[in-house]
């Protein structure tokens, strides 16, 4: 179970006691991602998060800073998505004042120094190159583009060469300034602590952080009309496929619902796709799906690496799957897909990190955080008409948004594929 404080300046410690083990991990989850940018500083919050870890005052180089908690066997690193970021690391617990001193260090005191922002420019317009370079990655980027058209949740989280160069300093300085505030953090701690002694070292080790603002808002999605079709033509030896249709946001109880008919479609290798595409069709090595959830909408997307010449019989083969999801699932399967899911959960609550996930994750982006067994409550209560319903719900043709990368150039014939 976990423990909840509210200091005065607005930040929220949540945390988990694990006596059994002999780490902890600490993670700052700020409510500040891709999402929030205007076009001119797309890219700015993952370019923020990169020079965080290039030297402080105090541990001036990007090395020691590293050097500080791998020196004593830690882990530690961050991530930028489209409604947060992250700052986390995992050491044993004889260092968890260490790894917190080391992360506020990153987090308030950061140098931003004029020689490691270009520098580190030039690694992030790379990194953006590099993820272009793989069909993998591409068809990704351009599903999000299909299925947010025109707003930053459909922008790589990147950015993009252009909006990068422009970002300056003050820029950057200013957009901490504005969004990296304590009524806009959660610190999930979790491992061999107790909770009050977990609040007294945050509340110590961030004391005099009290730039109170309002928390940022986010331009809300509102559905459009868009091309629902997307060709990026590349000389590959594959066709890197995602079919997707639009799905439900965060808030939404039945989200659970629609996590339990993804598990039944596509995850794991038992997954229905798995077994038709791969093992009786022959027809690809990787495919599954996956769901996002956001504050205001969501998706599911299903994705597969194919022979171009096979890409129309996959597709179909994907959506005849995507069809019968309307028809309730055999009770031995629905029983099984529970297990997988609560298997899952249970598993990644054994490790600290996974805890401090679990609580801060929720926590920042709908205030409240389900323990596990609330969960697996609402999982065992889920019925396979109810799965049905939700696919009944949203799996209807005129839905359907399919990217492609690869040597493929017929559009029109592909077009005519997209029904359910």
């Amino acid at each position: 179970m976990h423990q909840k404080t509210t200091l005065e300046n607005g930040l929220r410690i949540v945390t988990t006691t694990m006596p059994h083990t002999r780490s902890v991990s600490v993670c700052f989850y700020i409510g500040i991602g891709a999402r929030y940018e205007s076009d001119p500083d797309a890219g700015i919050s993952h370019f923020i998060e990169h020079l965080l870890f290039k030297g402080t005052e105090k541990r001036p180089t990007a090395k020691e800073l590293s050097e500080a908690i791998e020196g004593v066997g830690g882990t530690f690193n961050g991530g930028t998505d489209k409604e947060l970021t992250v700052y986390w690391a995992r050491v044993a617990q004889p260092h968890f004042g260490l790894a917190l001193d080391v992360l506020v260090d990153l987090l308030l005191h950061s140098k931003f120094d004029p020689v490691e922002i270009e520098k580190e420019r030039q690694v992030i317009i790379e990194e953006m190159h590099m993820s272009k370079d793989s069909p993998g990655q591409q068809v990704h980027m351009i599903i999000d583009e299909i299925l947010w058209p025109g707003h930053p949740l459909g922008r790589d989280i990147a950015g993009s060469s252009d909006s990068v160069l422009r970002i300056t300093r003050d820029t950057m300085l200013g957009y901490l300034g504005n969004n990296y505030l304590p009524e806009n953090t959660v610190v999930a701690i979790a491992g061999n602590i107790e909770h009050q002694a977990a609040v007294d070292a945050v509340s110590q080790a961030t004391a005099g952080w009290s730039n109170r603002k309002p928390r940022p808002v986010f331009q809300p999605y509102q559905e459009q009309p868009n091309p629902r079709l997307r060709i990026e033509r590349r000389d590959t030896e594959q066709a890197h496929f995602c079919l997707a249709l639009p799905g439900l946001s965060l808030k939404d109880p039945r989200r659970y619902t629609l996590g339990l008919l993804n598990v039944i479609l596509g995850e794991g290798m038992s997954s229905r796709l798995f077994a038709e595409i791969r093992d009786k069709l022959g027809l690809a090595y990787s495919i599954h799906s996956y769901i996002d959830h956001f504050q205001d909408t969501g998706a599911m997307t299903v994705y597969a690496g194919v022979h171009p010449t096979n890409l129309p019989i996959a597709l179909r083969a994907v959506t005849e799957q995507l069809a019968l999801m309307k028809e309730p699932a055999p009770e031995a399967e629905l029983t099984k897909v529970k297990e997988l899911s609560k298997g899952r959960m249970l598993l990644r609550m054994e490790d600290t990190r996974g805890v401090t996930g679990w609580m801060g994750g929720q926590e920042i982006l709908t205030n409240e955080i389900l323990t596990v067994d609330q969960t697996i409550a609402i999982i065992e209560a889920i019925t396979a008409e109810q799965i049905a319903e939700i696919a009944r719900e949203l799996f209807h043709s005129e839905r359907l948004r399919l990217a492609v990368v690869g040597p493929v150039s017929d559009g029109e014939r592909l077009e005519e594929l997209l029904k359910l």
